[in-house]
Formats: structure tokens, C-alpha cells, sequence
């Protein structure tokens, strides 16, 4: 009762104390994966201090400050999300997530997530939704990526754990930009372009993340570039993400960032396109350089929501 369907025979539903159990036991799978990067997983060490976990957010929902919800995968605790703040004064609140290995690569958290923010965003009038990582949690910030979040900023040491002080990143995004409750598809692509073109920003110390793509692209993806002098060149997803990674992060390119500045989206049923204007800046070998050009990208839907099949590009 009171569940969500995520697909993949998955549900999203309230995680209460009565789940004690159920959750200790989960965590415990759990723990290899998750425990580097969310402390409070820690906190779970047994039944007594899972009961303890759970309560204290059954009185935080109680109080309209937070709120958690587990995912079930045939029937079984895979994962979660939450509310980790709900400050309904200043309109802003925090979302958080967790999986086990069982439950990873299905989309369950990028779905999970989406129906919290649009709750929040829809039902709530909240302004602004943030997403706290720390810098070395490359899953979860493909996960920010994914659901068309902006990097705010970076917080240097915010805090130490297992004797290494560890940088938060602050990822959000705002009401307006996810826009109102049933655009749907298009909100959906709109977030997956954003998420592309934030996948390769390195301006002010930013990680650029393009291996992020691989999670935008069905596996079979194709990526092409269209020289007016010389043809199409045509990449698979590898040939296209690793020379680009290396140039972002190795002084080739810096200080890089792409953006749209003007789109027109079709859909029809399960199948998309998008024709994009961009313009790009930043400094190559050195030299700074702004360009622009055309994009070309189809979307299909998949069981895991939209994804990107394929793209072509020419600069102007």
C-alpha cells in the first residue's frame, strides 16, 4: 500500500521503523558499497540503532523536515532515497539516495529521485532542490548529472571521515528549470541535454565527467562529427569519451563549457528529436577560443526512462 511503481518491477515506498528488520539487514549488504560515501550508513551497526535511524525520520516527517523512502526490487530493500532537509520556509530541500550492488545499473535511483522532486516541486512549491556529494563519489554525481542538475560549487575539507577531510560538492536545481508537473517527456530531455554538455565543464576547478555519457546513451549509441572540409566522422560511445576526458583533464582544455542557446524539440510516442544552437568557450593549448554550431539528437524511450541514441554535431 502507498507504493510507486519504477518499473522493472520496482517500487518506491515510505521506509518506517516497523522496516527495522528488513533495513538493518539490507545495510548490511549494503555497507561494501555505499559506506565510503554516505556516514550515516555507519550509524546502522545493528537492529537497536537501525530502529534508531528509522524513528528519527518518522518524527522529522512528523515535523515536515525530512523524509525516507526505500526501493523494493522483487520484493526486496535495494535501496532509497530521501528528504534529508524539507525547510518549507526558505523553499529549499536536500535529496539524497543509496543502492546496493543488486539494485545498480537499473535507473531505480534517477526515477526515485524524479518523482521526489517533482513532489517537491509540484506539490510542495519548493524552489530549489539540492543534491550534497562528496568530490570522489563519481556514481552519485552521474546521478546529479542525470537528472539535469547544476554544479553550485565546491565546499574545500567540509568535513573529515575515516581520518581524510572530504569536499562536498553542491549540485541543485531549481523549480523553473525542471518545470511544472506534467511536461514530463520534455522535462526529461531537457535533462538530458543539460546533462550532456555538463558532462565536459571544467571552468573553475570543475571534474569534468564524460564517461557520464555511456549513462545518457542507449549502449549501442553513435556519436558523429561533421567536418565541412573532411566528412562525417563517426565515434561509438568508447571512441568518443576517452580522448575527450583526456583532453579535459590534462591541460589540453580549460576552463571549457558548452551550452544551448537556442532548441526545438519533436516528440511522437516513444521516439524523440532536437535540434540545438550552441556556443562553447574556454582555453585550447593556452589560446582562449569561443565557437558555436548545430546539434542533431534522437531519443528513445527505454525501460529506464529517455535516452540519447544518437547525435551529430557541426561547428559554424
Amino acid at each position: 500500500m502507498f507504493a510507486l511503481p519504477l518499473g522493472d518491477n520496482a517500487r518506491l515506498r515510505p521506509l518506517e521503523p516497523w522496516h527495522a528488520e528488513e533495513f538493518f539487514a539490507h545495510i548490511e549488504r549494503a555497507r561494501p558499497h555505499v559506506d565510503p560515501w554516505i556516514p550515516w550508513a555507519t550509524l546502522s551497526t545493528d537492529l537497536a540503532s537501525a530502529v534508531a535511524v528509522l524513528q528519527r525520520y518518522a518524527r522529522n516527517q512528523a515535523e515536515d523536515t525530512a523524509r525516507i523512502y526505500g526501493i523494493w526490487l522483487d520484493g526486496t530493500l535495494v535501496g532509497g532515497v530521501m528528504f534529508t532537509k524539507f525547510d518549507t520556509v526558505s523553499g529549499v530541500c536536500e535529496v539524497g539516495c543509496w543502492l546496493e550492488a543488486a539494485g545498480a545499473g537499473r535507473g531505480l535511483v534517477t526515477r526515485a529521485c524524479r518523482a521526489l522532486i517533482d513532489w517537491a516541486f509540484g506539490e510542495r512549491g519548493m524552489s530549489r532542490v539540492e543534491w550534497w556529494v562528496a568530490s570522489g563519489n563519481t556514481r552519485s554525481i552521474e546521478a546529479a548529472r542525470r537528472l539535469g542538475m547544476t554544479r553550485d560549487g565546491v565546499l574545500r575539507q567540509r568535513y573529515p571521515y575515516r581520518g581524510v577531510r572530504q569536499d562536498s560538492e553542491v549540485w541543485a536545481i531549481l523549480a523553473d528549470e525542471w518545470g511544472s508537473p506534467g511536461c514530463g517527456v520534455k522535462s526529461e530531455l531537457d535533462q538530458l541535454m543539460r546533462a550532456f554538455l555538463g558532462a565536459f565543464t571544467n571552468v573553475g576547478g570543475a571534474h569534468p565527467n564524460v564517461g557520464a555519457v555511456r549513462e545518457l546513451f542507449i549502449p549501442q549509441g553513435t556519436i558523429i562529427k561533421n567536418a565541412r572540409d573532411g566528412g562525417p566522422v563517426v565515434y561509438d560511445l568508447d571512441a568518443f569519451v576517452e580522448p575527450r576526458q583526456k583532453m579535459l583533464t590534462d591541460g589540453t582544455l580549460t576552463e571549457f563549457s558548452e551550452w544551448e542557446v537556442a532548441e526545438r524539440t519533436e516528440i511522437s510516442g516513444s521516439v524523440a528529436h532536437r535540434f540545438s544552437e550552441y556556443r562553447k568557450s574556454g582555453f585550447l593549448d593556452g589560446e582562449w577560443f569561443e565557437g558555436a554550431g548545430h546539434k542533431t539528437t534522437q531519443f528513445v524511450r527505454t525501460p529506464a526512462g529517455w535516452r540519447m541514441s544518437s547525435m551529430a554535431w557541426e561547428d559554424a
